[in-house]
């Protein structure tokens, strides 16, 4: 269900660009949207790994500069029929952890220094086995096309307000284009639209990874007392250059917010994960 609810939500994403593309420049304008979309999901795919480890400074650790995170990783890796993923620290309080990574060959798990000091190593393993199910799942390349849609939306729609702005949306009568009206419509609706949805995707995938995780690790408690512990710790510290973009990939997100707001959040409720852990632990 939670993979056919992802499937879902990527269509009606696709649609919103389409549509956004066929509002603004008819048959053409959605050749367009779809071709853009193309290169940019081709670079994201290649590069987006590599990029969001260096905008946080993630350094790669070996075995022997860190024995007993490189040793959980490899044996929740085995457990979990994996490869085994490159490892990385982030020189950072706030307590966090992320995958990366565009296939399970080509995985990485990256932690900070804060989850480090926080967590016991159980409750570091059910963060740790909640990554390798985000890589094992996918999600990474699923949440890297749903964000790089997201943003092909969002570009379209500023550049059909500057063509109108400055009278690129005449055309003769005789040339085939969409509706003046729709298009305002759509660089109003669609890029809200495709940003709730990119929230929904990313909303979903948490939960398949923590039920992933729980499996992985053994003990589904083990996830939930982190998630309890990281919740608390991301409020009181705050991530440094934490960037919206890159929120989906955290176990708890960097950002904070509430109210309407949780519309647009990329993590669902933490009192309902943990819920959903603990009712775990009596199906067992």
């Amino acid at each position: 269900m939670n993979a056919l609810k992802t499937g879902m939500l990527m269509l009606v994403m696709t649609l919103i660009l389409l549509a956004i593309g066929g509002a603004v420049g008819g048959r053409g304008g959605m050749t367009m949207a779809l071709m853009f979309a193309f290169v940019m999901n081709f670079v994201s795919y290649w590069f987006s790994d590599k990029i969001v480890l260096k905008m946080y400074g993630a350094r790669e650790v070996t075995e022997a500069d860190a024995p007993d995170l490189y040793g959980s990783v490899r044996r929740l890796s085995t457990r979990a029929g994996l490869p085994m993923p490159k490892v990385y620290i982030i020189n950072e309080d706030q307590p966090n952890a992320f995958a990366t990574g565009r296939n399970p060959e080509h995985g990485a798990v990256a932690v900070t220094t804060g989850i480090q000091r926080i967590l016991s190593r159980d409750e570091l393993d059910g963060v740790l086995a909640h990554e390798l199910a985000h890589i094992k799942n996918r999600d990474i390349l699923i949440g890297t096309v749903a964000a790089t849609i997201a943003g092909a939306i969002s570009y379209l729609a500023q550049m059909a307000q500057w063509a109108m702005i400055f009278g690129g949306g005449r055309r003769s009568d005789d040339e085939e284009g969409g509706s003046p009206v729709a298009g305002i419509v759509m660089m109003i609706v669609a890029p809200i639209a495709a940003m709730l949805v990119q929230m929904a995707i990313s909303r979903s995938r948490e939960y398949g990874a923590d039920n992933g995780g729980a499996q992985i690790a053994g003990n589904p408690m083990n996830l939930a007392n982190a998630l309890r512990k990281l919740q608390l710790g991301a409020a009181r510290i705050p991530m440094h250059d934490a960037n919206p973009a890159t929120a989906h990939m955290f176990i708890v997100s960097p950002l904070t917010g509430g109210g309407m707001m949780s519309l647009f959040s990329t993590h669902p409720p933490m009192e309902e994960r943990i819920a959903r852990l603990e009712a775990m632990r009596f199906t067992r």
